[in-house]
């Protein structure tokens, strides 16, 4: 189940960044992620209040610590889409995975003495290939600078994805995770519209059409389902599976580039999407039959080893 959280949550990613790529024609990426908040926190704070749960938590540091580097990391990667061909942008981002297998590769080492699950780590790596394959990301000299900001968008992605994983393991639920996220989102945006304003103030661009609208609307809705589905994908499931299953999310892109952009896929984008996949079911095969049924999870997970 927790593989078809992390599959939910890619898809909805995919489509937010393509309404990301429409909106920034229009609006700043500090409104981006302003009203990305605003759609969040009513969204959100609605839904808990109806389960009657509660907003007091125990982990306010970890809160603010997720907020600070998941913020960071939106900012960033919402940034490169504006400034980067799409899928420049996206695969970029989509390194995250990666670095999220050093760091478990460290872990395990650590931890483990050694027990480093070479398979998943191999799935992970092929996903990438296959990322590479199916975009085959390219850009001018006057953009790496743009694609170094996406670069290091990806590796505080990896660490916004552990720090959920953790959390999700310690006890706290979702929705709280992502509603303290996402009042960050709202903070964080209006702080940089008035910080990215010039000599005359901040600068609000208005919604001047239906069009606009539905646009920032999707955005909202579609990173906040995403954003929960991820949190329960990462506290449910084994960390590389959930970010080897990530990279879906770039298959799911490229489906939405040829209904609406038009897109055309050659052999290479084919034979990237075949990859993606085959290193995704492996990793969950490979996950399933290794780890024995009723096994605790600190010993098949180097993060929850730390929790």
């Amino acid at each position: 189940m927790q593989s078809l959280w992390m599959l939910f949550a890619s898809f909805m990613f995919a489509v937010m960044g393509v309404c990301v790529k429409l909106a920034s024609a229009e609006f700043s990426t500090s409104e981006l992620v302003m009203y990305r908040g605003v759609v969040g926190v009513i969204t959100l704070g609605a839904l808990v209040t109806l389960r009657g749960e509660t907003f007091r938590t125990s982990m306010p540091g970890a809160h603010v610590w997720r907020g600070l580097i998941g913020v960071t990391s939106l900012w960033l990667w919402y940034y490169s889409i504006g400034q980067l061909p799409l899928a420049t942008a996206m695969t970029l981002n989509y390194m995250s995975p990666i670095w999220i297998a050093v760091w478990l590769f460290a872990m395990g080492w650590w931890h483990a003495k050694g027990d480093i699950k070479w398979p998943l780590m191999v799935a992970v790596g092929l996903s990438f290939v296959g990322v590479t394959l199916l975009l085959r990301p390219a850009f001018n000299a006057n953009q790496l600078t743009p694609a170094l900001i996406a670069l290091g968008s990806s590796v505080i992605t990896a660490t916004a994805y552990m720090q959920v994983r953790k959390m999700g393991l310690a006890g706290e639920p979702e929705n709280r995770v992502v509603f303290y996220f996402t009042v960050m989102n709202l903070a964080a945006g209006i702080v940089g519209v008035f910080l990215t304003g010039g000599s005359d103030g901040p600068v609000w661009h208005p919604i001047s059409s239906v069009r606009s609208g539905l646009l920032l609307l999707a955005i909202g809705v579609c990173a906040t389902s995403a954003q929960i589905a991820m949190t329960r994908a990462y506290r449910l499931g084994n960390t590389l599976v959930v970010a080897n299953l990530q990279y879906t999310g770039i298959v799911f892109s490229s489906v939405w580039g040829v209904f609406i952009f038009g897109d055309v896929f050659d052999w290479h984008s084919w034979a990237g999407i075949g990859i993606i996949l085959a290193s995704g079911m492996a990793a969950t095969f490979y996950n399933t039959r290794s780890t024995p049924r009723g096994k605790a999870i600190a010993d098949t997970d180097p993060i929850a080893s730390e929790v």
